[in-house]
């Protein structure tokens, strides 16, 4: 187990400043933290709500070796660090939250199901490719999958990239010459009736807690709306919370870590990936608990008591705004319809608006006898059209 750091801790430097670091700022404000953000241009979010920013890409060592002066703790909000060169500064005393360990193992797919595997978690079945291989063991791995199956690079993929669904050989062939011969993931498809997620948090001392299961949803691989609590059968919410709770004690976390999965129509619950940092799945917690993830992952990196996760509402619903094909005027004015909607609190991430990226969310805390997704859906209307 770490151990907890003798000063306490006050400024926390955060590598990237998007949306996700944009979102510590009211946390950080309540606990009394300040925030030192790492990030590349003086126009991302979070630089609006940090005490100093340092302006580098992410995986610019130099950069964290500035901003490790100015902290006494780094966090992070993405994966696309430079685990191997920041080394020499955790050697040196620098404390990452999580630890650069585990960071280095959602770095690549492929680690991340070894490591599921060992620890005994529910993987689906998969193999992989270096990058070297020939066509024909390609062919032989596809196989023993069996089609349809998933191809995922195994680095720098999220929302959906570098993601394939493979329905036959030539497609196969075709996607990993499309891909240049990448490492690349090959997992079976899973039929899946919901896709889950929950959020699980540990501090320093060991003290653990989890969030409610949730479901999500994706459009064209980009999660567009979360419900919250899951609908599901009796046993498997517990399942998630066993999952949860065995992962972050097996990789001794300190942080907070979403867990994605697959729920089968036989009720298997199937882990997809995790993010050791708050998550999309996770943003319903700013208005539908009494600790969001945002604060809870500030308060597990500097050595704080971890907060209550309970819902303090039915059931809420959280839809993702992604930028649409219209003029910017045009997304302005669906905003200003959304902020009439009663009971909605609405997050505009102040991003330069392109087609496809996530702009913002809207939150709505709901009571038992609303329906979610018929919520889910008038909002939906209002954005993206019927």
């Amino acid at each position: 187990m770490e151990q907890v750091t003798p000063r306490a801790i006050q400024r926390v430097g955060v590598i990237g400043g998007g949306q996700l670091a944009w979102m510590l700022g009211p946390a950080a404000q309540k606990l009394g933290l300040e925030l030192v953000v790492q990030t590349p241009q003086n126009t991302d979010p979070a630089v609006a709500i940090a005490q100093s920013t340092i302006l580098a890409p992410v995986a610019d060592v130099a950069a964290t070796t500035s901003l490790a002066a100015q902290s006494d703790v780094i966090t992070f909000e993405n994966e696309f660090i430079d685990c191997e060169g920041l080394q020499a500064l955790a050697q040196q005393g620098t404390v990452f939250r999580p630890g650069l360990d585990v960071l280095a193992l959602v770095l690549d797919k492929r680690h991340q199901r070894e490591f599921f595997e060992r620890i005994g978690l529910p993987n689906p079945r998969y193999d992989f490719l270096d990058g070297h291989e020939s066509n024909a063991e390609l062919a032989a791995q596809a196989e023993a999958i069996g089609f349809p199956l998933v191809m995922k690079t195994r680095r720098l993929g999220y929302d959906g990239y570098g993601t394939s669904v493979i329905k036959d050989a030539a497609q196969l062939s075709a996607t990993w010459d499309r891909l240049d011969h990448a490492p690349v993931l090959l997992e079976e498809f899973v039929p899946f009736q919901q896709e889950l997620a929950i959020m699980v948090a540990r501090s320093t001392r060991g003290e653990v807690v989890v969030y409610p299961t949730v479901e999500t949803q994706q459009v064209e691989q980009i999660c567009r709306r979360v419900f919250a609590p899951a609908r599901v059968r009796d046993g498997v919410a517990s399942r998630m919370e066993g999952i949860a709770r065995t992962l972050v004690e097996e990789l001794q976390l300190v942080g907070i870590v979403g867990v994605e999965c697959f729920l089968t129509s036989d009720d298997r619950v199937l882990i997809n990936e995790i993010a050791p940092r708050t998550h999309n799945s996770g943003h319903y917690t700013l208005d539908a608990c009494t600790t969001s993830q945002f604060e809870q992952q500030l308060r597990a990196v500097s050595d704080r008591p971890l907060g209550p996760t309970a819902l303090n509402c039915s059931q809420a619903v959280m839809v993702n705004l992604l930028g649409l094909d219209e003029s910017e005027a045009s997304h302005y004015q669906k905003l200003e319809t959304l902020k009439q909607r009663p009971g909605a609190t609405l997050y505009w991430y102040n991003k330069a608006i392109r087609p496809g990226r996530k702009l913002g969310h809207i939150t709505l805390r709901l009571d038992a006898g609303a329906e979610p997704r018929d919520v889910a859906a008038a909002i939906e209307a209002i954005w993206y059209g019927a």
